[in-house]
Parts: structure tokens; sequence; C-alpha cells
């Protein structure tokens, strides 16, 4: 156990470094610089000179390797840097923005895995095929609908048509109601189809035959013995969805102005304030590794087959 422990986090800590390295060639490949945007107006009458130290004062008149090695260093010390834009440490604009940022994402993985249950349970239990066929089509469907239009839509028909959810002056939760919505539905589609194939895998398992002939109903079958079996697999399409999560939260936020972590994106990028979008990577592969990292040291808890492989390799 303690070498597959050892073998998971030494991964997650690889995933890391490359997240970090591949953001910061690409952050430093962009054409422009943020300083030179930004204090080369001539409205606000800096001197060649002056321009200069504030470079220095960035630490971008270095090289790159030397820009490297100190900026990994600092993220290792839990310094993310200061934003060119606002001038203000990039800690404090990732604790303003990521709460809204945390709320929107969790609801929309909760939604999206009770509408992907709701589907995979409703086209196992369909009594007829035609039933079935269309209950399992509706994971492609909301998997083809893109985030943007989806929301655009949404706003459409219950905001200015239905008026069931208001657009200006909405509550705290109401303002969440479409943006969850709008999150959730994509995510649940490929949660849905590996669900569906998975309950149809187990179903054919020589004991749901035996439960079946002591006269169990298949509701009851599918509740008490395929339930588990069937959702152990998912655990690992759902780590990965979190990447996917995370890309629809920032359009999201685009879409229905929210001042998360998607809106922030979309002023760093538009700005190149590269402090700001290093750490916006950084921080999302974290919380990625350490969802994917959880689902890992999961698997062997929730089945003795893995947790017997894994003692056996330890």
């Amino acid at each position: 156990m303690s070498a597959y422990l050892f073998n998971r986090v030494a991964q997650a800590l690889f995933v890391l470094w490359a997240a970090f390295t591949i953001s910061f060639v690409l952050l430093q490949a962009m054409p422009g610089d943020a300083i030179l945007i930004k204090f080369q107006n001539p409205d606000l009458g800096l001197t060649a000179e002056e321009v200069a130290e504030i470079r220095a004062s960035y630490a971008v008149d270095s090289s790159v390797p030397m820009q490297y090695a100190r900026t990994i260093g600092k993220f290792l010390a839990g310094n993310f840097g200061y934003s060119v834009q606002v001038g203000v440490p990039v800690s404090s604009l990732l604790a303003a923005h990521l709460p809204a940022t945390l709320k929107l994402a969790g609801l929309g993985f909760l939604l999206a895995a009770i509408l992907a249950t709701v589907i995979a349970f409703l086209s196992s239990l369909a009594p007829f095929a035609w039933l079935r066929g269309a209950l399992q089509s509706v994971p492609s469907l909301f998997i083809s609908i893109p985030t943007f239009w989806l929301g655009i839509m949404l706003i459409q028909i219950f905001s200015f048509r239905l008026k069931l959810v208001p657009l200006i002056n909405p509550g705290p939760w109401q303002e969440l109601i479409l943006p969850v919505a709008t999150l959730a539905v994509p995510i649940s589609a490929p949660l849905a189809q590996v669900l569906v194939r998975n309950i149809d895998e187990v179903m054919t398992r020589p004991f749901v035959a035996v439960a079946r002939a002591k006269g169990a109903t298949r509701l009851w079958v599918l509740w008490r013995h395929v339930a588990k079996n069937a959702l152990l697999p998912t655990l690992t399409i759902a780590g990965v969805l979190f990447g996917e999560l995370i890309a629809g939260a920032v359009v999201t936020e685009t879409v229905f102005g929210l001042n998360g972590i998607g809106g922030l994106t979309e002023r760093a990028v538009g700005s190149q304030d590269a402090a700001v979008l290093q750490a916006i990577v950084v921080l999302s592969a974290l919380a990625f590794v350490i969802i994917n990292l959880a689902v890992d040291l999961l698997y062997p808890v929730l089945d003795p087959r893995l947790r017997t492989k894994t003692g056996a390799v330890a």
C-alpha cells in the first residue's frame, strides 16, 4: 500500500510541475509586455528609467531561466507574486474570487451527478426498448450542446419569456440557478454514459441472475446489488471531468457575469497579466490533482480486490 501511495503522490507532483512549466513557457511566448502596455502610457508621464525600475521590481528584466527559478521558488513558498494590472498580491485576488467559483462548481457537479444517476436508472428500468433508447440518447444530446449557447438559451427562456428567474437584483441563490444548470448539463452527459454502460455490464453477472431467480424485483436488485458495483468505475471519469468542470465554470461565469475565477481569468487574458494567469493554471492543476488523487486512494478502500492487489505490491 505504501508503494501504491508513493506512486500516486509522485505522479501528482509531476503533473503539477508539468502544468507550471508548460504555462510558464506559453506565457513567456505571449507577444507584448503587460508592464510596458500599462506603464508606457503617455498619460502616466513615466520616464524610460522609471519604467525600467518597475520592470526590475517585477523581476521581468532578468533571463528566462532566472525568472523560471525565481517564480517556482516563490510558488513553493506560497507567494504568487503581484498583479500588474491591479497592483495587489495575486493571492488576494484568488481569495476574493475563488469562493464564487467553488460554490458554482460544487453545486454544478452535484446536479450533474443527480442528472446522470436519474438518466442511468430510468434507462435501466424503462419497460420499452424505444423508451430505453430515447433515454440513452439524452447524454449524447447534452454533451453536444455548447456551454455558452445553453446559458444564453436558459436566460432567454426562464428569465425573459417565463420570468421565473430574475436577472436584475437576484438573490444570492437565485443568481446561481441558471449558471448551475448550464454547468451541470454537459458534465452530466459522460457521467450518465459511463454509468449506463457499467449498469448494463453488472446486470449480466451471475449474482444478479441469482437475485432475480429468488424473486427480487429489478428495482431492488439495481439499488441493492448493481449500484455499488456500477458506481466504482464511474469515480474515475468523475475525477477526470473535474478539468472540464473548471473550463465550463470559466465560460459560465463569463456568460452570467459572475465575479469568480472565470471573470478574473478573462480580465487577466485581456491585460496579459501573466502572474494571475500562472497562479490560476497552477491552482486549477492542484485542484485537479487533489480530486484524482483522492479517487485513486479511495478505490482500494471501496474495492477489496484492489486493496489486495496494492497490498501485495507493497
